[in-house]
Order: structure tokens, then C-alpha cells, then sequence
């Protein structure tokens, strides 16, 4: 289980618990809602990067920002789901030290990269809108590809910077993890020394990482409504209200309920029981990856067009 490190004894492999107080009669039930809402999350995921691959006229700069985030969306689930279902199905919850410590780094990684396509997806409609006439010179498939990929550079850097601090700590006994998968709020109470440092270090990194493009995201919202109000009709203008009503619903799911998660913590006044903590990090880790797909691409008249020519080409033709 463990071996000597220094003065300190290195645990050898963690145990993801899971919800604690959940009863072992219901854990096959609870593996196989994982299992459906994984399958159903890389489906449907999967689904939109082959509509893009195979329709040329879905290769635009809006498209190319929403199959990134679906593949971080596949990504995401699939390094915080699989051993979560293994935990309930076959009670195999161990993970070696590394292994464990690269999970956390790729579930905060994922979630920094999706608060950047988030905010380069906001930046795409607010040019779109508030510049209709400059859009093809200011975003093309090239500046949307750059930014993409320095979205996926730049987001491994501040969760390298709290993996690499974190793997240098003693863990010199419990490795009993209450959390869903290995992040950075449940590993560094396991350490043999005091984690307060350690917690605030990943509070203001998250914060950073987090609100910093919220507040661009938000902003850029209120420059688009503006801008609607004064130029569309009333019907475009219920449309473009509805659109970012929706959108800011699944923002509000991904923002929000982190600000609790990360504080609980360091505020001794805000409690958050185990389960609690764990069903609120579950629930805006799990639900943007399931309805992005619907959300932000099958409301679009393109893919929905597209998906009804596919149809119909099934369909046996009559005489």
C-alpha cells in the first residue's frame, strides 16, 4: 500500500469511495446510470465531430469552436467516469499514486479548457453580431483554428502548476478519496501536513481560471443584447434573447455551483456534507458535457437540416 519516502511514508494507490453514505444494495444501479449517462455523452458528442468531418458546409469558425468542445467534453467524461462506474460495478475503486495524480490533472485541465472555448465561443458571437460586416475578415477558419489550439496549449498551465506542487507533498497514510474521481479538493487533505496552503493555492487558481473569462463571457453578452435591441426586428430579437437565456442557463450549471465547491473549504461557515459536495461537483462536471451537444449545436438550423437530409436518405424511395 504505501512505501518509505524520506521521512515520510509515500502512499502507494488511492481508493475512490464515492458517495459515502450510499448503500451497497444500490450500487449496481448507481453504475448503471454512470455507464448510460457516459454512452450517452460520448454519443452524442461523437455525433457532432462526424456531422463536422463529413459536411463541408458545417466548416465555419462558429463549427470549429463547437467540436472543440465536444471533444474536451468527450475527454472530460472519460477520464472522470470509467473508474467511478468500476467503483460501483466490481468495487474497484483503486488507483496507483500517479495514475491518480494525472487524473486530477486532466479533470481541472478539461475544466479550464472548456471556461476558454466557452469564452472564445463568446467571443465568435459577439463578433458576428455587434460586426456583421467585418465577421469573414476578423474570424476566419484559420484565426478560429489558432485560438483553438492556444485554448488547449494554454489550459494545461495553471493545473501543471498545482499538480506538479501537489505531487511533491508527504502522503504518509490515508488514501481513502470522498470524492467521484482524484481533484484538488480531495487530495490535498490526505497530505502529512498542514493543506490550508495547498487549498487556497487551488481556490485562487480555479477563481482565476474560472471567472476570469465568466466575466468576459458575461460581458460580451450584454454588449450582444445591446446591440440586437437596437438593430433586429421583434422577432429577431426574441430569438437572440431566447438563444442567450439558454445559453446562460448552462453557464450559470458550469460557473456557479464551482464557487461553492471550491470555497466550502476555506469558509467555515459554509458546510457542505460529503455526499453534497460530491452530487454538486457530479452534477456541473456531468450535465454541460450531456446537453452541449443539444444546446448549442442540434438548435441550429444547419445541423438540423443536415440530420434531416440523412434521414430521408434512408428512407426506401417509392415509385
Amino acid at each position: 500500500m504505501s512505501q518509505v519516502d524520506g521521512n515520510y511514508t509515500r502512499v502507494s494507490e488511492f481508493f475512490i469511495v464515492g458517495f459515502p453514505s450510499l448503500q451497497p444494495q444500490y450500487f449496481h444501479i448507481v453504475a448503471w446510470f454512470f455507464f448510460f449517462l457516459y454512452v450517452t455523452t460520448v454519443v452524442g458528442n461523437l455525433l457532432l465531430v462526424l456531422v463536422f468531418a463529413l459536411e463541408q458546409s458545417l466548416q465555419k469558425p462558429m463549427y470549429i469552436v463547437m467540436v472543440s468542445l465536444a471533444l474536451s467534453d468527450i475527454g472530460f467524461t472519460t477520464v472522470a467516469l470509467p473508474k467511478l462506474i468500476a467503483r460501483y460495478w466490481w468495487n474497484d475503486g483503486s488507483l496507483g499514486f500517479h495514475t491518480c495524480i494525472f487524473q486530477q490533472h486532466m479533470i481541472h485541465y478539461f475544466g479550464s479548457l472548456n471556461s476558454l472555448i466557452l469564452l472564445t465561443m463568446a467571443l465568435d458571437r459577439y463578433l458576428a453580431i455587434c460586426f456583421p460586416l467585418r465577421y469573414p475578415v476578423l474570424m476566419t477558419n484559420q484565426t478560429m483554428t489558432g485560438l483553438t489550439v492556444f485554448c488547449w496549449a494554454l489550459a494545461h498551465l495553471f493545473p501543471g502548476i498545482c499538480t506538479i506542487t501537489l505531487s511533491m507533498l508527504p502522503f504518509c497514510g490515508p488514501n481513502l478519496i470522498i470524492q467521484a474521481f482524484c481533484d484538488h479538493t480531495s487530495l490535498p487533505v490526505l497530505v502529512c501536513v498542514d493543506p490550508s496552503r495547498q487549498l487556497s493555492q487551488g481556490f485562487v487558481v480555479a477563481m482565476f481560471v474560472l471567472y476570469v473569462p465568466f466575466s468576459f463571457i458575461i460581458l460580451s453578452y450584454i454588449y450582444i443584447i445591446i446591440s440586437v435591441f437596437r438593430m433586429a426586428s421583434g422577432q429577431g430579437r426574441m430569438k437572440t434573447f431566447y438563444t442567450c437565456v439558454t445559453q446562460g442557463c448552462i453557464l450559470s450549471i458550469y460557473y456557479l455551483p464551482r464557487f461553492f465547491v471550491y470555497s466550502a473549504p476555506l469558509f467555515p461557515n459554509l458546510k457542505m456534507t460529503p455526499d453534497l459536495r460530491i452530487a454538486t461537483t457530479l452534477f456541473y462536471s456531468l450535465l454541460p458535457p450531456l446537453i452541449n451537444p443539444f444546446i448549442y449545436c442540434l438548435r441550429t438550423s444547419e445541423i438540423r437540416k443536415i440530420f434531416t437530409r440523412w434521414v430521408q436518405k434512408q428512407k426506401p424511395s417509392h415509385p
